[in-house]
């Protein structure tokens, strides 16, 4: 019989011996690894979706290719950059990569050499704007087995879906991928080194969905007996981790993990203190192995409490069930959650977040398997390899592993210690120099805003740029209508500012 894990913050037994030769203590994990039995099978595992994970993989490999084309080009340009017409070849040649660059920045003399990193870093935020135009992800994942998500979210009693996630770039595929949940029923998803989110930015946020919903009846009406669900995401790796970990908490699961609890229970208590309505908020608590893209889901008991070693592994879950058949794998999912939460399978009281974790976990299995099937293990990649930094407004419309370090703030010196943290992670993977691309999201229906974020926007480029005056940074303002579509990079030299 299955049963929940409740174990320490080491993956279990079961996993880890799945994973790596020469298991040891769960106090420390060896980097060793082979590939996991599951690689010999003839079938794949019932929740496979092989369909979206060739998708997935077919679109990890244009991105990657992408930068790697990018890096190869200016490195052929870079020996003929005081020969005759140089800025003209070169943003043709750039611009067969979907780059737009200005001539300017290769305007070169014997004197006064090109910064070919610089310009590598302007480039990389251009290659990951026009990523992000042509990002096909926000519709993917709209139906669950026939049925729109966004009226089984409300089914299983949830108006709104809220994810914090940490800004660390392996998790910039969280909802793409890892989760697999359609971007459509996020109402909102901003990331924070450590997961720290803001909950005064939090409670506005549930105020703005609270309001709607009076107002005009979205996402549904007021008087509907639904909630607003917060999930925060914390991470850690299973292959190293003492040294792969979140490095906001220094590498210490059960530190992210608590921190992020805490922070979780604050939210609800400020709900609780400004508007009497604790109760409207659910809270999940989701732990993430960066090494395999397996969750750990800490099912919220009757109470609707979470306990730090109380939670589902989908790891586990992927073994135990991939010699079932689709049914009854799902049967399984549904009673190892009611036993993770302390209830009967049949409690109707719960009924709702059983399924939403549920759902979780079977999205996530099918993850897990085509990260197996794929890499016939882990990820080879098990530390960062984030291609650049993006502060300010979040920006979803690319999922992928290890694309960006997101850290949302309104200013640097709020968001300083992610942008620290970010820096560091990026100055620690590449030589070069880091990108960082200072992005504001303004509503076309309010008058003025474009305006405010512009110079925003500018100001959070500036500040990097001083605060970070002796390390190697391109700071880069960026405006995006909250209708989507293009990012607009604004005259870093123009507005008032000089950045």
């Amino acid at each position: 019989m299955m049963a929940a894990i409740r174990t320490s913050s080491g993956p279990n037994k079961a996993w880890r011996t799945a994973w790596m030769t020469n298991a040891v203590s769960a106090d420390r994990v060896p980097s060793q690894r082979t590939a996991p039995a599951l690689v010999a099978l003839a079938t794949s595992h019932p929740f496979a979706e092989p369909g979206i994970a060739a998708d997935l993989d077919l679109r990890e490999t244009e991105i990657e290719t992408g930068f790697a084309r990018l890096a190869e080009t200016l490195e052929a340009v870079a020996p003929q950059q005081f020969d005759p017409g140089f800025p003209e070849r070169v943003v043709a040649k750039l611009a067969g990569l979907d780059i737009a660059a200005d001539p300017a920045w290769f305007e070169a003399d014997w004197r006064h050499p090109l910064d070919m990193s610089a310009v590598h870093a302007r480039c990389v935020t251009r290659l990951f704007a026009q990523l992000v135009e042509t990002g096909s992800e926000r519709q993917r994942y709209a139906c669950e087995d026939g049925e729109p998500v966004e009226m089984l979210i409300q089914r299983w009693g949830f108006h709104a879906v809220d994810i914090t996630p940490c800004a660390d770039g392996r998790l910039a595929g969280l909802l793409g991928a890892v989760l697999r949940i359609p971007l459509s029923i996020v109402t909102t998803r901003r990331s924070y080194a450590g997961s720290t989110f803001s909950v005064a930015r939090s409670l506005r946020d549930w105020e703005t969905v609270e309001l709607g919903r009076w107002r005009t009846g979205h996402p549904n009406a007021a008087d509907a007996p639904t909630r607003y669900l917060k999930i925060g995401v914390y991470h850690f790796s299973s292959l190293d981790p003492f040294h792969e970990g979140c490095a906001a908490h220094g590498s210490d699961t059960d530190a992210a993990r608590d921190a992020l609890h805490d922070r979780l229970r604050q939210f609800r208590a400020a709900v609780e203190a400004r508007h009497g309505a604790g109760d409207a908020v659910a809270l999940l608590l989701v732990g993430l192995d960066t090494d395999t893209d397996a969750i750990r889901v800490h099912v919220p008991g009757a109470a609707g409490e979470m306990q730090a070693y109380r939670f589902v592994d989908a790891a586990e879950l992927h073994g135990q069930t991939r010699e079932m058949g689709r049914e009854a794998a799902k049967e399984a999912v549904r009673r190892v959650v009611a036993d993770c939460a302390g209830v009967d399978a049949e409690d109707e009281a719960t009924e709702g977040m059983r399924w939403f974790c549920g759902y979780l976990l079977k999205n996530n299995i099918a993850q897990v398997e085509a990260v197996l099937r794929r890499h016939n293990g882990p990820y080879p990649v098990k530390g960062h390899d984030e291609k650049l930094i993006v502060i300010g407004d979040p920006v979803d419309d690319v999922q992928l592993r290890n694309l960006a370090f997101q850290a949302q703030m309104q200013s640097v010196e709020e968001g300083a210690s992610d942008l620290a943290v970010g820096v560091r992670i990026l100055s620690g993977t590449s030589e070069g120099t880091v990108p960082v691309l200072a992005l504001k999201v303004y509503d076309p229906e309010i008058p003025g805003d474009r305006e405010a974020c512009e110079v925003a926007a500018r100001r959070m480029a500036y500040a990097v740029r001083s605060r970070l005056a002796e390390a190697p940074v391109v700071a880069e303002p960026a405006l995006r209508s909250k209708s989507g579509g293009r990012i607009e990079f604004l005259d870093a030299t123009s507005g008032g500012v000089s950045v």
